[in-house]
C-alpha cells in the first residue's frame, strides 16, 4: 500500500486577505446568533425562533472553524513562495 503524502499548497494572497476579513463576519454572526438564542430561550412559544438561532450558531461556528483551519494550514506552508511573500521582513 503506497503512503500518500499531504502536499501543502499556499493560498493566493487575495484568498488569504479574504479569509482574514471574513473571520470577523463569521464571528459577529455567531455572536449575534448566540444572543438571539439566549434571548429566545426565556420566552414561551419561541420554538421555531430558537431552532433557527441554534442552526445559525452551528453554521457560523463551522464556517469560522473552516476559515481558521485554512489560514492555519497556509501559515504552516512556509516553504511555499506565496507564504514567504506574505510574511513581514525585518
Amino acid at each position: 500500500m503506497a503512503s500518500m503524502k499531504r502536499v501543502r499548497v499556499a493560498l493566493a494572497p487575495r484568498t488569504v486577505r479574504q479569509l482574514r476579513r471574513v473571520r470577523s463576519v463569521y464571528l459577529v454572526g455567531m455572536m449575534l446568533s448566540v444572543l438571539g438564542l439566549v434571548l429566545q430561550s426565556g420566552r414561551e412559544g419561541s420554538g421555531r425562533q430558537s431552532e433557527i438561532a441554534g442552526v445559525l450558531v452551528v453554521v457560523f461556528t463551522v464556517l469560522l472553524g473552516l476559515a481558521v483551519v485554512q489560514l492555519w494550514r497556509h501559515q504552516r506552508a512556509a516553504h511555499c513562495s506565496t507564504a514567504k511573500k506574505l510574511t513581514r521582513s525585518a
